[in-house]
């Protein structure tokens, strides 16, 4: 009798180990079985690293399902640790046809500001809700009829001639800028300053008639895609200087250094012609307030680029 009882509880013994082994058996397939479905797995298996994987987890799964298509690119994860990385734009920096083999940095530029496509092309309406930050350029444009309601005159104090227009934070950030100038005996000028449509569609159609449009597209801007229609830009001289030989004067060094501390910018600066479409101007300053200019001054990128980045995005 006793063994009986020792053999049925043994019996009952291993049918509980069994069970058990079986449950957690279940449980380990089924974990197996979500795991190789996972998206970590599937970024392994094609060849990411543990760390890869960290930073493409970040991504939405529309983006994940999109790298997963492609074969494993190591220039991915470099891309995606861009600073100024959009994820709505991943699948547009990817299939970027880097002809001119720019810097993964200057593929997002590119993109970001849409200067991979051609220039006045896809062009869209500036946004003029944005004040001092609204961008006008070879892609936004402006109504022939905008003109800023907060334009006021110029005292030829500051300009070339009288008939000079600014928007009011404009002109106030450029007498203060004068003034502080002057303390150092240098002399800023305004030259050019509000254009309207009509102003602009003669300077263009001047160049046009004498350069060619491919020329003329590199130092004018087509009516309504000129900043200086906003009121928000100047043309910068001093006395005997010109468009010329502005960087030789000591003003365009002071302003080098100092024009952002006022709000003003270096709209189209030297060696970034691939992403303004435009030859760098010694002379022409754009205002868009002391934060935006700090923050473009201290990390050398252009109007464009932080548009794109920090205004159009809302960040």
């Amino acid at each position: 009798m006793k063994k009986r009882l020792n053999r049925k509880f043994l019996i009952i013994v291993l049918s509980c180990i069994a069970l058990i082994v079986l449950f957690f058996g279940i449980i380990y397939l089924r974990k197996t079985i979500e795991y190789h479905k996972s998206y970590e797995y599937k970024f392994l298996k094609l060849g990411y690293s543990i760390n890869d994987v960290k930073i493409l987890n970040k991504l939405n799964n529309k983006n994940k399902d999109y790298i997963l298509n492609l074969k494993y690119d190591k220039n991915i994860i470099e891309l995606i640790n861009q600073k100024y990385f959009i994820e709505d734009n991943l699948s547009n920096y990817i299939k970027y046809d880097n002809k001119d083999n720019y810097p993964l940095i200057d593929v997002v530029a590119l993109i970001n500001t849409h200067a991979n496509n051609e220039w006045y092309s896809d062009t869209r309406k500036a946004d003029t809700s944005k004040g001092n930050l609204m961008l006008t350029n070879k892609f936004y444009s402006l109504d022939s009829t905008y003109n800023s309601d907060n334009m006021i005159k110029v005292s030829n104090q500051y300009s070339f001639g009288d008939d000079q227009l600014l928007t009011k934070d404009t002109l106030d950030a450029f007498i203060e800028m004068f003034n502080e100038a002057k303390k150092e005996n240098l002399t800023l000028i305004i030259n050019s300053s509000f254009r309207s449509f009509e102003d602009q569609e003669e300077i263009y159609n001047y160049y046009l008639n004498i350069k060619g449009e491919e020329e003329t597209n590199k130092m004018a801007a087509k009516p309504g895609f000129s900043e200086h229609q906003t009121g928000l830009s100047i043309d910068i001289q001093t006395y005997g200087s010109s468009t010329k030989n502005f960087e030789e004067f000591d003003e365009f060094k002071w302003l080098q250094n100092n024009a952002y501390k006022y709000g003003f910018i270096l709209r189209y600066p030297k060696g970034k012609e691939y992403i303004t479409g435009y030859e760098y101007e010694s002379w022409h300053y754009r205002y868009v307030g002391i934060e935006a200019a700090t923050y473009i001054y201290e990390n050398n990128i252009t109007f464009d680029e932080y548009y794109a980045y920090f205004v159009e995005r809302n960040i």
